[in-house]
């Protein structure tokens, strides 16, 4: 199949926007590192690992061989996880199609990257920008907005935002991927889109830790069944989106309206309240099932991060925003307390407890 679209990750997210193109008639290949999901696909029209009971078009492809994926494409779209992008970057260098600058690529990855030489974080596109070739400074498009694959895979109306300093290929982009149930929009605001679509993912595994108190409780010592209700998740999502735009303003975002936009709190609402967020779902089980006991510290569970059997990037971004936040002086104090939970510095309990009584002084 000579394929106009090649989407690397054949994760739940890149399968979806797989099949949004593939649906519009345009042949698509997909690359993934699974043979199981290669054979599935292109056996069975599914990805039952990721997407369960979601039929793909026959004109959607797979492939393990990512040159194959990578090469002679007009467009591409990264969708690998945040941990794994830069070492899959690095794969399709010699392409091509890509060193000569045919091929007009997008990201759909949300997350921080550690910069060349071990330092960092930065932001994915101008990381990106560092290894891929200088056709590419400026010109790559980045996607984001409130959705989640489950949803978009079956066709449910959802909103993403196109951001690139290129407008051309923002809009190239959006045509690609609009449908009648996927609405696309452009915008100019490269770096405050990828700080909302990052920052969010922290912001919500706190929103996960609330609902397992308010739910459960935490034994007798905190009253949370009680203590919370709509009202506090409202509360603790306002404060989450007061700390994103501080952290993209701090970081060169050009629109204050990115963080009130779909790609601000459209994203960061929907992640922290959906059934189908695994940051939530974390933080969840962080109280429920003490998921942590078993690793030392940040660093430890992230080298160990296959054992959790998902990947909550949140994770990562944690680690990546309190750097950032100290870097730039703010007081994020919930993204902060999330680092230190998830670097077993601080219990759940006591920064629930202390939270709550640093907001009401």
């Amino acid at each position: 199949m000579s394929a106009q679209t090649a989407l690397i990750g054949a994760g739940a997210w890149g399968t979806a926007v797989a099949k949004v193109i593939a649906e519009k008639g345009k042949d698509v290949v997909i690359w993934g590192r699974e043979e199981f999901t290669r054979d599935d696909i292109n056996g069975n029209h599914r990805n039952s690992r990721y997407l369960p009971d979601v039929i793909l078009p026959e004109n959607l492809y797979a492939t393990c061989d990512i040159a194959e994926a990578a090469s002679g494409r007009e467009f591409l779209i990264l969708a690998v996880p945040s941990l794994y992008l830069l070492q899959t970057v690095k794969r399709i260098l010699l392409v091509p199609s890509i060193q000569e600058g045919e091929t007009c690529i997008a990201v759909i990855t949300k997350g921080f990257l550690p910069a060349a030489k071990g330092g960092g974080p930065r932001l994915i596109l101008e990381t990106l920008e560092d290894y891929l070739p200088g056709f590419y400074r400026q010109s790559l498009v980045y996607i984001a907005g409130p959705s989640h694959a489950e949803e978009v895979a079956r066709g449910k109306i959802t909103g993403l935002i196109a951001a690139s300093e290129n407008a051309k290929n923002s809009i190239r982009f959006r045509d690609l991927l609009k449908s009648k149930s996927l609405f696309v929009f452009s915008s100019f605001d490269v770096r405050g889109v990828q700080v909302a679509a990052a920052a969010k993912n922290v912001i919500a595994i706190a929103f996960g830790m609330l609902d397992a108190f308010k739910t459960n409780g935490e034994a007798s010592a905190f009253d949370g069944a009680n203590l919370f209700g709509d009202g506090t998740e409202s509360l603790l999502l306002a404060a989450g989106l007061n700390e994103i735009q501080s952290l993209g303003m701090a970081l060169g975002a050009t629109h204050p309206e990115t963080f009130t936009s779909i790609s601000g709190i459209g994203d960061l609402d929907v992640t922290c309240r959906s059934v189908f967020g695994r940051n939530r779902r974390f933080g969840k089980e962080m109280i429920e099932k003490k998921i942590l006991e078993p690793y030392k510290n940040l660093d430890d569970l992230l080298e160990r991060i296959d054992e959790l059997g998902y990947l909550p990037e949140g994770i990562a971004a944690a680690k990546y925003v309190k750097i950032l936040a100290d870097k730039n002086r703010l007081k994020l104090p919930i993204s902060t307390g999330i680092y230190q939970i998830l670097n077993r510095e601080l219990e759940p309990l006591d920064f629930m407890e202390n939270y709550l009584a640093e907001m009401g002084r």
